[in-house]
């Protein structure tokens, strides 16, 4: 999370000073490369804190009428898929980030390196995945302290 809310102050504070600058007619080259890494890393850095405070969107019209332990089972379900989904992504965005590094592959403009922001963002994948996991383990132990 601090590391996007980092990336976030630097994305508004260059995208100010383009702007402004451009009314001098000196805009800040690569604007729109730094921009792109520092919006994926702001996406990436808030996937497991958004996660932890429940703030995704939930479309639960159907699952509203369910009586509860059918909803705690559909939870955990949702929990596992999440957990699967986003530890492939991470694991898959990692192995992008080697190639990327093995290669030397550099952006256009400003010839930055591409690999550590996808490692980056494979980390917020992971935290996301991690998240999930820790909310399946509090959904088996609350219930299991219930009995």
């Amino acid at each position: 999370m601090i590391a996007g809310g980092v990336a976030l102050l630097a994305l508004t504070l260059l995208a100010t000073m383009n702007v402004a600058l451009r009314i001098f007619r000196i805009p800040v080259a690569g604007t729109y490369e730094v921009v792109s890494f520092l919006g994926a890393i702001v996406t990436a850095g808030a996937l497991g804190y958004t996660q932890k405070r429940k703030d995704h969107i939930v479309v639960d019209i159907l699952s509203d009428t369910f009586p509860a332990p059918v909803k705690r089972i559909l939870d955990r379900v949702s929990w596992i898929m999440i957990l699967v989904f986003f530890s492939i992504v991470s694991w898959q965005t990692f192995v992008y980030g080697k190639r990327l590094m093995l290669t030397g592959e550099l952006s256009e403009t400003l010839k930055i390196a591409y690999y550590p922001f996808v490692f980056l963002v494979g980390i917020g994948f992971a935290v996301l995945a991690l998240t999930s996991f820790l909310d399946l383990v509090e959904s088996v132990w609350t219930r299991e302290e219930k009995k």
